[in-house]
């Protein structure tokens, strides 16, 4: 089950990357207690992983609404100070990057139990390069639009302002902020992508659908930005889902997304007070 490297899907024509086909590994599980079981691993790794974030969000966002204040007066934070004590505050911040590096961690150690190898996700050391230039594009591709999205909410009223970063302006600001879009990239994209996409094609389910819940999903944990966030974030899933699902190739969408985050987390530390958006 885990002999030889997973081929890259063809290329093939339009219709193939609207509808594609699902590939012949894994195959679907027909006995009713495995799928039982994997259907309860999918729902322990989200509910203890980016699943209960989206619960969180989605109360975020009802609590913004509710609040007096305009949505577009209010502001929402990605990387907030946790301590006044700043040799503290640094020891939050890197707790909070290794519980990301934990939940992707544990969604790669339950591909692994389930005899899924890493390469048949796309996490190999095979393309670097090619793997390279398909994260700085698909950063380009999501980014860009993503950002003017964003602009749109906030002229619309209907976005909070969002900081990227209040840190504190220490030492280990950048590096910490790095790290932080690291564990945020590794974290995402190894549960929603390599791991979830690849459960349910166990289960049976088509490319279509898996990709589509995937990428509502990855909306919602976004919510707490507001609608404008869950609307580019579900767009930014059903792309990264489709890209994987027709190559195979996981280390460009975690590239793309390190970068997305490190252009928005430094780019906002060192801009934020001299760029008027």
């Amino acid at each position: 089950m885990t002999s030889g490297p997973a081929p890259a899907r063809p290329r093939g024509t339009l219709r193939d990357w609207l509808s594609p086909a699902p590939p012949s590994f894994p195959g679907v599980a027909t006995d009713p207690r495995e799928r039982r079981l994997i259907g309860l691993e999918i729902a322990v790794v989200l509910t203890v992983t980016l699943g209960l974030s989206a619960v969180r969000s989605a109360l975020s966002l009802l609590e913004a609404l509710l609040n007096p204040a305009p949505l577009a007066d209010q502001q929402v934070t990605l990387n907030a100070p946790a301590s006044t004590d700043a040799w503290i505050d640094l020891a939050f911040q890197l707790v909070r990057a290794l519980q990301l590096a934990g939940w992707g961690a544990l969604a790669a150690y339950l591909l692994l139990r389930a005899g899924v190898a890493l390469h048949r996700v796309g996490l190999d050391g095979r393309r670097p390069w090619r793997d390279a230039a398909h994260s700085a594009g698909l950063a380009a591709l999501i980014g860009l639009p993503g950002l003017g999205l964003y602009l749109a909410g906030r002229l619309a009223g209907i976005t909070p302002d969002v900081a990227p970063s209040t840190l504190t302006d220490q030492w280990w600001r950048i590096p910490v902020l790095v790290l932080s879009a690291a564990a945020n990239s590794w974290a995402e994209e190894v549960v929603m992508i390599g791991y979830l996409l690849t459960r349910l094609r166990r289960l049976g389910w088509s490319e279509n659908r898996s990709a589509f819940a995937a990428a509502v999903l990855r909306g919602c944990y976004h919510l707490y930005q507001g609608i404008g966030a869950f609307a580019g974030n579900l767009v930014m899933g059903l792309v990264f889902a489709r890209y994987w699902q027709r190559t195979n190739r996981l280390w460009p969408l975690v590239g793309a997304h390190l970068l997305i985050d490190i252009v928005a987390f430094v780019g906002y530390a060192l801009l934020g007070g001299v760029l008027p958006f």
